[in-house]
C-alpha cells in the first residue's frame, strides 16, 4: 500500500495559523489530496491535546484515525539556548507513540517554557538536554530537526545554527536519524554533505492552513496488514529503508522563502556569488544581507553539485494543483473560480496527488481542461521558470506555456465537458 504522509503541521493553537486547522478539516483536505497519514502537530498545547483525545480513535497500539485518515502524535518545539556564550535557536519535531507518553513529555517540558501561549512552544532547553528528556519518556519516540536550513530557527541556520549534527547534539548525535529538508532546500542540495549520507531526509508541509497540507510530503510503501503504522514509520526513518521509503514530494526549492540571499525591505535578491561581491551587505542600504539556504549549503558542502549518494532516497518536484489551475485559467490562486475548478477535479476525477503524479496523459485529458493538463505535464517535466525566494519572500514560479496568451480566457473543465 502506497502511503503519502505529512508529518509536520500545526493546529489552530499555533501563531499565524488558520482557525480551520482542526481535525475534521485536516481529514477532509487530506482525503482531497490523497494523503493517508498526518502528524497531529502541537500535542504540547493543552487545548489541542484535548481535541485530539476527543476526535481521534485508536486503531492500533500507537496509531489513531479520524474519517479514514490516520494520525500519529507529533509536535514541534523551539529550542532557544546559550552554549559557550552564543545564542542558538533550533526547531525540532518530536514524535510520541501514545497519549500517555505525550502527557509525561508535556509535564517535563513545561518546566522549560509556556505550553499555553503557542502550539509550538519556546523552551529554554539545549538540544542535548532535549534528547535526554525525550528518551526518558520512551525510546519509541524520535527527534527530527525541523526545516534544517532556515536562517533563523534551524540546526544549520546561517543566523543561529550549527555546522553539523554532531556539534548541535553532542554526545547524543547518534539519536538523530533524520532531518527535515524544509521548503527552501531539496534532497539534491543535502546530498552535497557527506555527513548526511546516513541521515534520512524527510519532507513535510509545516502547514498553517488545511489547503497547504502536503505541499511537501513523504511516500512510503506499507504492508496492507501492517500491525502499527507509527512503529513502521519510525522504523523506516531510523533505518533509512529505501525499499519502504519510496520518495519525497518536494517544492521546487527556489520557491521557498529563504532560498537565495537578500534584503526584503530593499527588494534585493542575490545569488551566493553576488552576495560575496557585495561583501554580504545590502547594496542599497548597507545592512547585512540575510544569508539563504543555497549559500549556507555552499558553506558546509564537501561535494560538488550533482553528486548522488548510493543510498539516496529519490524525490519528485511538484507545484500544488491550485497554483497550476490559477496559472492555466488566468485566475488568482485564492479566487472562487480556481477553487471551484480544484474541487471539481479532486472530487470528480481523482485526488490531487493522483492528478499531479500518477494519472496518464490520456486519463487526464478525458475530464480536465486541456490547458490545466498542459500545466500538469509541464510541471512533471520541470518546464517552469522561477524567481527565487529570499529573506522571507516566497519565490515566484511560472509554467512555460506553449501559448503565453492561452490562459487568459480559458473555460473550466466542467464547461469543456458540456461542449461535447
Amino acid at each position: 500500500m502506497r502511503l503519502i504522509a505529512d508529518l509536520h503541521i500545526h493546529s489552530k493553537y499555533s501563531r499565524a495559523t488558520s482557525k480551520d486547522m482542526n481535525i475534521p478539516e485536516l481529514a477532509r483536505w487530506a482525503k482531497l489530496k490523497g494523503v493517508g497519514l498526518l502528524g497531529t502537530g502541537d500535542f504540547t498545547h493543552p487545548g489541542w491535546l484535548q481535541e485530539l483525545k476527543s476526535y481521534l480513535r485508536q486503531v492500533s497500539k500507537y496509531t489513531y484515525e479520524y474519517n479514514d485518515v490516520k494520525f500519529i502524535l507529533t509536535t514541534e518545539v523551539s529550542n532557544i539556548f546559550y552554549r559557550n556564550g552564543k545564542n542558538y535557536r533550533v526547531h525540532n519535531i518530536i514524535f510520541m507513540p501514545d497519549f500517555s507518553s505525550v502527557e509525561k513529555f508535556n509535564s517535563l517540558i513545561s518546566n522549560f517554557g509556556d505550553l499555553v501561549s503557542d502550539g509550538r512552544p519556546v523552551v529554554s532547553l539545549d538540544c542535548i538536554d532535549l534528547v535526554d528528556l525525550v528518551y526518558s519518556v520512551t525510546e519509541e519516540s524520535i527527534i527530527i530537526p525541523a526545516h534544517a536550513w532556515t536562517p533563523h530557527f534551524s540546526i544549520f541556520g546561517s543566523l543561529s545554527g550549527f555546522d553539523s549534527i554532531e556539534e548541535c547534539f553532542g554526545k547524543h548525535y547518534k539519536y538523530v536519524y533524520s532531518i527535515e529538508t524544509g521548503l527552501s532546500s531539496d534532497p539534491k542540495m543535502n546530498w552535497r554533505l557527506s555527513k548526511l549520507d546516513n541521515i534520512t531526509l524527510i519532507s513535510n508541509s509545516d502547514a498553517h492552513s488545511p489547503q497547504n497540507i502536503a505541499r511537501e510530503a513523504n511516500v512510503f510503501e506499507i504492508e496492507d496488514n501492517c500491525e502499527d503504522v507509527y512503529m513502521e514509520i519510525v522504523s523506516i526513518i531510523k533505518s533509512k529503508n529505501r525499499k519502504k521509503f519510496l520518495y519525497t514530494i518536494e517544492f521546487f526549492p527556489e520557491e521557498g522563502k529563504y532560498h537565495y540571499d537578500g534584503h526584503r525591505n530593499c527588494k534585493v535578491c542575490c545569488s551566493p556569488k553576488e552576495t560575496k561581491r557585495y561583501k554580504y551587505l545590502c547594496p542599497v542600504c548597507g545592512k547585512k544581507l540575510t544569508i539563504g539556504v543555497l549559500n549556507r549549503v555552499e558553506q558546509l558542502a564537501d561535494r560538488e553539485e550533482g553528486f548522488v549518494p548510493d543510498n539516496a532516497i529519490p524525490y519528485k518536484n511538484v507545484i500544488p494543483l491550485m497554483e497550476i489551475i490559477a496559472d492555466a485559467l488566468g485566475s488568482g490562486k485564492g479566487t472562487q473560480k480556481t477553487f471551484n475548478e480544484y474541487l471539481y477535479i479532486v472530487t470528480q476525477v481523482a485526488t490531487e496527488f493522483d492528478v499531479l503524479l500518477y494519472l496518464s496523459e490520456e486519463e487526464l485529458r478525458k475530464k480536465i481542461n486541456p490547458k490545466i493538463v498542459e500545466g500538469i505535464l509541464k510541471v512533471r517535466n520541470g518546464e517552469v521558470d522561477i524567481f527565487p525566494g529570499y529573506d522571507g519572500e516566497y519565490g515566484k514560479i511560472s509554467i512555460r506555456w506553449a501559448d503565453k496568451e492561452g490562459s487568459k480566457n480559458e473555460t473550466s473543465s466542467q464547461e469543456q465537458l458540456m461542449l461535447f
